[in-house]
């Protein structure tokens, strides 16, 4: 299996056990790619200009030149994450994408957001296998800082994530959720 038959057997959601070397070492390399990648970004200025580029290259994807990111950024695959139009991160973000981050137009993510799209499994025998489950952010979006949004979790377009909050399960459109794990507080 090459390089780009590995990425699409990531897309397409497939699990992957610690006992299955050719895939782990697919893994290793790729997260090796995203490791210099994002060196690259955290470790010295970029342009605005420069940083659409970088995050084109990290994912593998065309990202849109109205794209703002605030450096240091952190991913542990980089080519499972699609970006719209006029989407901002802010300083400090860490994503864990081999499962699928998909981030709408309009899109607002906070200082210190982290997103995660891996489980592992409960029992010992398949504690070392990773199964994926994709986390889509909706357009107009804000997801406040130091917020955590779990593997399988859907936000709804104009959501608001408030700062720190677990969101551990889909959360509707034009609504407010807080906590841990966040609750719907209020519609907007």
């Amino acid at each position: 299996m090459n390089t780009e038959e590995f990425i699409a057997y990531c897309k397409a959601g497939n699990s992957i056990s610690g006992e299955d070397k050719e895939l782990h070492g697919r893994l290793t390399q790729c997260s090796f790619e995203a490791q210099r990648i994002t060196m690259e970004l955290n470790t010295s200025y970029h342009s605005k200009d420069e940083i659409v580029e970088i995050f084109s290259e990290l994912t593998g994807n065309h990202v849109d030149s109205s794209f703002m990111c605030f450096p240091p950024f952190y991913t542990d695959f980089g080519k499972n994450i699609t970006i719209g139009k006029n989407v901002f991160f802010n300083t400090g973000c860490s994503f864990q994408d081999r499962g699928g981050i998909s981030i709408g137009d309009g899109a607002l993510i906070g200082m210190n957001v982290t997103i995660s799209t891996l489980n592992h499994g409960l029992s010992m025998e398949a504690r070392n296998t990773t199964y994926p489950s994709s986390v889509i952010i909706g357009e107009n979006a804000w997801i406040g800082s130091s917020s955590s949004i779990l593997p399988g979790v859907t936000i709804g377009d104009n959501a608001i994530v408030a700062a720190g909050a677990v969101v551990t399960k889909d959360v509707p459109e034009n609504t407010v959720v807080a906590g841990v794990p966040a609750k719907v507080v209020k519609k907007v």
